[in-house]
């Protein structure tokens, strides 16, 4: 069968990628296609039920462009793969959890996917990227799957009070509501996968602990599924502190965006310390999400990118001044 789409509205560059990037993609999911490009339009040879698949799916991305203004290969092949997930079959080995009222929580992205597979082949390991690529939450689910299936007997989720520094004690109430403020990201996470009657009970029961980082210190976490969160915020002292906290049969995630510390300038990064010292250590995994990756509303990673852009502006104008202001060397009278 052969099949003619034309692309209306929308510049075939936008579609196909420069130098054709994104229609290799696609051809690569369907390999038993041929799929040439010619100005907007795009001719399809192969199968009738293959091509009526491809035209579909070609569908869903010019869709996605009309709505976002925007697409790239990392979206492309997570449209792809949500095709692929549409053909699991029934033993729900592509959902981490059966969230609150049947939802079905899965890794959204290949970054996120990734994430779940180092967790599957490691015990400990970092997940970094900038916010709203699903680190804290993709993590989350994972420890509540591990609960689920009984091969751990709790879950401990930790992070560094940085934020508060020497104002808590100007927030009202006891230690635990002058810090809940603070983990608000964990609980909000846990009441998308669990029941609140029975999360007030693990909570209650301490089958689910949600605890500052400073609490961890002389413990061994053992049996447990334990995630740190918001690790850039970490000094190294803390980071040593935690990892070695490590029970015989504990699984650790460490999270972090290293474009948000909130440490004093002047003092390093735990996570970013531990990144280069653990680097390469077998039973360490390490994966790093991007801005392909943020699952929020379509203007995050527009924000992203722009303060990326900014950033590095402000950095080459810094390089300039400290050029200016520095004499040269042979400078004479």
């Amino acid at each position: 069968m052969e099949k003619t789409i034309e692309i209306k509205g929308i510049n075939p560059v936008e579609i196909f990628g420069v130098n054709n990037l994104y229609l290799k993609k696609l051809t690569l999911y369907y390999p038993t296609l041929k799929i040439v490009a010619r100005g907007n339009k795009l001719k399809v040879l192969g199968d009738e039920e293959t091509v009526d698949l491809f035209e579909k799916k070609f569908e869903q991305i010019t869709d996605y462009f009309h709505r976002f203004n925007t697409i790239s290969e990392n979206i492309i092949e997570q449209l792809l793969i949500e095709e692929a997930d549409s053909k699991n079959s029934e033993d729900g080995t592509e959902i981490l959890v059966h969230g609150n009222g049947g939802v079905k929580i899965k890794a959204k992205t290949i970054n996120q996917r990734k994430l779940v597979q180092a967790v599957n082949e490691n015990d400990m390991v970092f997940a970094v990227g900038p916010a709203g690529t699903g680190k804290t939450y993709t993590a989350v689910a994972l420890a509540v799957r591990a609960l689920k299936n009984k091969e751990v007997k709790r879950i401990i989720l930790t992070r560094p009070a940085v934020e508060a520094g020497e104002n808590l004690g100007f927030l009202p109430g006891d230690l635990k509501e002058k810090l809940d403020p603070y983990l608000m990201p964990l609980y909000d996470a846990l009441r998308d996968m669990i029941p609140p009657e029975k999360l007030a009970d693990m909570l209650e029961y301490g089958i689910i602990e949600i605890a500052p980082l400073a609490f961890m210190r002389g413990r061994t976490l053992d049996k447990a599924f334990v995630i740190l969160d918001e690790a850039q915020n970490a000094t190294v002292m803390q980071m040593k502190m935690f990892l070695t906290r490590m029970g015989q049969t504990a699984n650790f995630i460490i999270t972090g965006d290293m474009s948000q510390v909130d440490l004093p300038k002047k003092q390093r990064s735990g996570l970013s310390y531990a990144l280069d010292a653990l680097n390469g250590i077998e039973g360490i995994g390490i994966v790093r999400l991007n801005q392909h990756d943020v699952i929020r509303h379509p203007l995050v990673k527009r924000i992203i990118d722009a303060f990326e852009v900014a950033e590095e502006k402000d950095k080459a104008e810094r390089e300039e001044k400290k050029g200016i202001n520095t004499p040269p060397n042979d400078l004479t009278i």
